[in-house]
């Protein structure tokens, strides 16, 4: 056989082991009624809207450091933190966000602290790479309303918190959380100072992991009022991308962004020390 065959056979087995293994351990979301928003929530969760939902697939952990990695080396990939050279990451003690150069998701907060453990979730990865990655898995992002809908629970709807009632329960902590006064002091309480194992802290109802906290999750959505939702978005206007769940920054005596309602947002190039991504994929409708 000759090398330029070799080479692309080897080129289709490693493109269809990534796309496989990717795909493994997804949870089917069943199609039903969603509750989105609130109108008693902050400003950018209202007004409270209800949509239907399709049946879908959802990764049941975030995408870890060690599957991001499979993908970047069999395909050449460079993320735009490693293009710009830089990520962003907060300083603990003061709460204050920085430009670290060195920063990628090899080395979340920079080239003089630790390296991003493999079955962590991947994180200094923006909106582009995620989509990117999902892509070549031939999945994609959720949208936001998606990823409401299976935090709350899907046809359930009935948590406010993907956890459920209680970030405590019987002694355990069902998040990675911020533990302590944030940003000064953080105990650890929970196990983790940063990032979490994917699935540390148990699986909800529906059998998916860390919907709330650990890291913050893209989505495929624009961040807008969602009186603008169904509105195309103008290719000329710039915008940020919208992210869901939470983050192990978030202190609970203060801090929204676990609530299943909360929006965060960021620009589509961005990258951040407390943000990743998990994919989903569409569910071919049966036929009549």
């Amino acid at each position: 056989m000759r090398l330029w065959g070799l080479t692309a056979l080897l080129g289709l087995f490693s493109a269809a082991a990534l796309a496989s293994a990717a795909q493994a351990e997804m949870v089917r979301i069943p199609g039903g009624e969603a509750r989105i928003g609130s109108d008693r929530g902050r400003p950018d969760e209202a007004p409270a809207f209800t949509t239907e939902v399709a049946a879908f697939d959802l990764d049941r952990t975030l995408v870890t450091v060690a599957a991001f990695k499979r993908f970047a080396v069999q395909r050449g990939f460079v993320t735009e933190a490693e293009k710009f050279g830089s990520g962003a990451v907060m300083t603990f003690g003061t709460g204050q966000w920085q430009l670290v150069e060195g920063a990628n998701w090899r080395q979340p907060q920079g080239p003089k602290a630790e390296a991003a453990s493999a079955n962590h979730p991947v994180t200094q990865v923006s909106w582009n790479d995620a989509t990117a990655y999902c892509a070549a898995a031939g999945k994609r992002l959720p949208s936001e309303v998606e990823y409401e809908y299976a935090a709350r629970g899907a046809k359930a709807q009935d948590r406010s918190h993907a956890f459920g009632k209680a970030l405590e329960q019987q002694g355990r902590y069902r998040a990675n959380v911020w533990t302590g006064v944030f940003p000064m002091i953080n105990t650890a309480k929970d196990g983790y100072a940063t990032t979490s194992p994917v699935g540390a802290f148990g699986e909800d109802t529906l059998g998916l992991a860390d919907m709330a906290g650990n890291v913050w999750e893209w989505t495929s959505d624009w961040y807008r009022p969602y009186a603008e939702r169904l509105q195309p978005w103008p290719r000329d206007r710039p915008g940020e991308k919208v992210q869901r769940g939470g983050s192990f920054l978030c202190d609970p005596k203060f801090c929204y962004g676990f609530k299943v309602t909360a929006r965060g947002h960021a620009t589509p190039d961005s990258s951040h020390m407390h943000v990743g991504f998990r994919c989903a994929r569409s569910v071919a409708a049966s036929p009549r």
